[in-house]
């Protein structure tokens, strides 16, 4: 049986992982990137246990500056400051019919690597996926969702999106 640390440590950490699509030709996207939900997909362990799940966005950028390399950590890009991640999630349970917003005891956010393209067309499209823990041990409740959105290397946020209601199988 895990103790609690254990379990908040599982139940936040989270793997990163980006598919890139080719860059497009001249395509006239906002210089703020655009996100979109793709799909949310469950990923149950050896028991049937929904532990976590792949959420994927599609996403454009009309400059090309999305991501952060291992030397940006001076401001704003500096640990500590909300800019040092660029990825962002939110983590909601439905209780009592109502979507309520949880805090977490370890964080929901992440740092997308650099992704701007050489060559002079610096437009930007493709996915990002993210893998998250999806069953809080501290929680009875059984249907959650997510917000999610991205910012660039100027600051621009992206739009948010929703993941819908998400139904996991608990233990």
């Amino acid at each position: 049986m895990m103790n609690n640390i254990s379990k908040i440590g599982l139940f936040v950490a989270a793997s990163f992982t980006l598919v890139l699509g080719a860059c497009l030709p001249n395509n006239n996207f906002p210089d703020e990137p655009v996100v979109e939900f793709k799909e949310f997909v469950k990923i149950p362990d050896a028991n049937g246990v929904d532990q976590t799940g792949k959420l994927i966005l599609e996403f454009t950028d009309g400059d090309g500056d999305v991501g952060l390399g291992q030397g940006d950590t001076f401001p704003p890009y500096d640990p500590g400051s909300q800019y040092y991640y660029n990825f962002f999630t939110r983590y909601y349970e439905k209780q009592n019919g109502e979507f309520v917003e949880v805090e977490l005891d370890l964080p929901n956010f992440f740092r997308i690597p650099v992704l701007t393209p050489i060559g002079q067309n610096k437009t930007l499209e493709g996915e990002l996926e993210v893998e998250l823990f999806i069953n809080n041990p501290f929680s009875d409740y059984d249907t959650i969702k997510f917000d999610a959105w991205i910012v660039d290397l100027a600051l621009n946020e992206s739009n948010v999106v929703e993941t819908g209601e998400i139904v996991i199988t608990k233990e």
